[in-house]
Parts: structure tokens; sequence; C-alpha cells
């Protein structure tokens, strides 16, 4: 019983993944100075929802330990956070692998790779098609390698998920930061990919303009197995 549960905890060690994300921005984001800022939705029918108030406040504490502060309303605010989230519908993606030949009986493994797929479309504007999944779904035969016997076909389900900020002067309404953290995972919950994906996003903030990184968060502060699209 002990090897069983050792060989169980290896397994699932083995397969934890860090969360990743791909993260660009652009910005001429002034150093604090005592500026007031309000978060909105860009998304009229997210704004005043309890989902998106939770979001915010999840923003909203990264910018104060940025140091910036709260203002009492958007009126009284010099920058205004535009804030915006979404994931897209499940995509299906078929894939093959080698078969295992006589490793066949041990059990198989999970699949790992990039491809590409049409994505939805962008916060704030154009669209992006990064695909890529992990192992799961149906199996069925494939052609036949001399080596490893013959190949699987299975299917993966995956979604792209993002946040998008944008941050304008209120005095006069234009743009100093524009930001995006992007990822693909096996999970469509909001509540489980929000969270990290401001984290990346907010990861060496405000960065440096126009310039497109690829964030990785330690394990402990995983909340769903995914990787960077692209």
């Amino acid at each position: 019983m002990r090897l069983i549960a050792l060989t169980l905890l290896l397994a699932t060690a083995a397969c934890t993944t860090p969360f990743e994300a791909r993260v660009n921005r652009f910005q001429a984001l002034p150093a604090p100075q005592g500026q007031t800022f309000a978060i909105l939705a860009r998304d009229g029918a997210k704004a005043g929802s309890l989902e998106f108030a939770t979001y915010a406040n999840l923003v909203g504490q990264r910018l104060v330990a940025q140091g910036y502060t709260p203002a009492a309303s958007p009126a009284a605010a010099s920058l205004l956070v535009n804030l915006d989230y979404a994931v897209s519908p499940p995509r299906e993606k078929i894939e093959t692998r080698p078969g295992l030949g006589y490793y066949g009986g041990f059990g198989g493994y999970r699949g790992f790779g990039y491809g590409g797929y049409g994505g939805f479309r962008r916060g704030y504007g154009g669209g992006f098609g990064y695909g890529g999944g992990f192992g799961g779904g149906f199996y069925g035969p494939g052609f036949w390698d001399p080596f490893w016997g013959p190949s699987e076909v299975y299917s993966t389900t995956q979604y792209n998920s993002f946040v998008a900020m944008r941050i304008d002067r209120a005095a006069d309404k234009s743009s100093v930061f524009e930001g995006r953290a992007e990822t693909v995972s096996r999970s469509g919950d909001l509540t489980r990919l929000v969270p990290p994906l401001v984290d990346a996003l907010f990861t060496g903030f405000p960065g440096n303009s126009g310039e497109t990184i690829r964030v990785r968060l330690p394990e402990q502060r995983q909340k769903v197995m995914t990787y960077a699209p692209g």
C-alpha cells in the first residue's frame, strides 16, 4: 500500500504545472505622485455585477501596492482604469502522438504541445489564435510507427482566457497604459483564471512599453493547469 501511495504521489507531482501567461504592455505611465484611480468595466454588461467588483478589487489592491490611491468616485479620479476579462467557448483540438509499443500497457502518457486554431476577439481589438493542449479525451488508431507501434489520435478541450486593462488620464482621456495577459487552459472557470492573470499582468508593472513577456507563477499560486499561447 505504501508503494502504491508513493507511486500516486509521484505521478501527481509530475503533472503539476506552474501557471503561465503571455503578457504584453504599452505604457507611458508617470511614476506615482498622489494620483487617484477609479476602476470601470469596459463591457457595460459587466458593470455593477458582484463578479466584476471582485476582480476590480484584485486590480485595485495591486494599484494601491504600486502607490496609487483609490478615488471616492470616477469623477474625482485622475486615472480611469478600464478593466475587461473573458473566456472563450470550449474548443476541441485533434492531435496524434506516437504509440507506446510494448509500454502501452503501462498506462500511456498525456501529450502536451502547441498548435493553432482560431481564437475569440481581443478585448481591445484584433484577434488571436494560439493553441496547444494536454492529453485527454477520446483515443483511436492512427499511422504505424516501426519503433513505437501504431500512433494514437486524441482530442483536447481548451479555453482561451484574458484580462485586459487600459488606464486613461481623466483630464484629457489619453491612454497611459494598455496591458493584456492571456493563457490557454483546460478550464473555463473565470473565478480560477482571473486572479493569476491579474498577478501576471502586474508582474514587473508597468513594464517596458511594447514588450511581450511570458510570466510563470510559482506552483503554490497556481489556480488551474495552463500554459501560455504562442
